[in-house]
């Protein structure tokens, strides 16, 4: 017997099984093998490769909500985990190519690989269109199965918006100060990362666990969305003021023309006249106009207010998870 169901080895072992299952598929099947093996190749290269815990994380939740599951349902929430995983390649192949990335995951973007090139947009159709495959083979006798389908497709449609806003609040090369605000900030977070990456797990593991009170989805969906901006509201903070060798990247969110939290926040409380320096260096991809971003949102002292919202945020998220009773608040913790 493999990895235990709760290890990433024993959950990758699902990933090669629902992998061959697609690769079988009677529509795949009947493919010539040199498409069948682009396809299997490219779910290797795109699906297994991130840290994975979006989709661990539903057996995490379905365990938190009912501790004494059979092996079966086990096999369910990992099941679900890697639809979850499928949904965020077919977003992420799409978003290098939109972006102009060049790596993904520690390896060349998959549209950066000369075979492949626009090839890419058609793969991230394909990847979306297997996680309802998988749903379908596994789920369609089970009552929730509408359920299952309603939830991946809302939170693609919430995805999209999110994305599409992401892209022109902020296109390359195109400094706009007056679309950078909070509440634009807000939206975008909310709908590009919360709802995938912390309300999509958890509602998995809520249908897995049989919960029907709306009430519960709501819980889970304001503590989501609430943790997905304290989370990436961090993440940009650190991109501009933490040690590379900590965080493991070097950030680029100046340069990218990134709408961030802190470049959001610091033009609430620029003069005119700091504003013509971000108009001026904002989104250049040269070391010193970045250094005089950096300079600005120290005169300013933007870190302070980063700091201030940072323990704001984090006493409100304690609040709202540890004054409901639909989810174990140990879980939440886990996030």
């Amino acid at each position: 017997k493999g990895g235990d169901a709760g290890t990433k080895e024993g959950f990758l072992e699902v990933f090669q099984r629902l992998a061959k299952e697609i690769g079988e598929d009677p529509v795949v099947a009947q493919q010539p093998e040199y498409a069948r093996n682009w396809i299997k190749e490219m779910t290797q290269y795109n699906v297994p490769k991130g840290k994975l815990n979006r989709g661990m994380a539903v057996l995490d939740g379905l365990l938190a909500i009912k501790p004494d599951i059979g092996e079966e349902q086990k096999l369910q929430a990992n099941v679900l985990g890697w639809c979850i995983e499928w949904l965020q390649a077919f977003f992420l192949v799409a978003d290098d190519l939109m972006d102009d990335s060049t790596t993904r995951r520690g390896q060349p973007c998959w549209y950066k690989r000369q075979d492949v090139g626009t090839i890419a947009c058609n793969d991230s159709i394909f990847l979306e269109a297997s996680l309802y495959r998988i749903l379908r083979k596994h789920f369609r006798h089970e009552p929730y199965y509408s359920q299952l389908l309603d939830l991946f497709l809302e939170t693609t449609f919430q995805t999209s918006t999110g994305q599409l806003l992401d892209l022109i609040t902020a296109p390359s090369g195109v400094v706009d100060l007056s679309k950078y605000k909070l509440s634009t900030y807000k939206t975008i977070v909310q709908y590009k990362t919360a709802y995938y990456s912390f309300y999509l797990p958890l509602a998995c593991a809520m249908v897995l666990g049989g919960m029907q009170d709306e009430a519960a989805f709501s819980s889970a969906r304001d503590i989501s969305i609430n943790m997905g901006e304290y989370f990436q509201a961090q993440d940009d903070y650190l991109d501009c003021f933490g040690d590379p060798e900590v965080i493991g990247k070097i950030g680029t969110d100046i340069e990218d023309n990134k709408c961030g939290w802190l470049i959001c926040k610091g033009l609430e409380k620029m003069s005119d006249q700091q504003k013509q320096v971000v108009a001026e260096n904002y989104g250049k991809k040269d070391a010193a106009c970045v250094s005089r971003i950096k300079a600005l949102y120290r005169e300013i002292d933007v870190e302070s207010d980063f700091k201030a919202y940072e323990n704001a945020s984090y006493d409100r998220l304690k609040l709202l998870i540890e004054s409901q009773a639909y989810v174990p608040p140990s879980f939440y913790m886990k996030l």
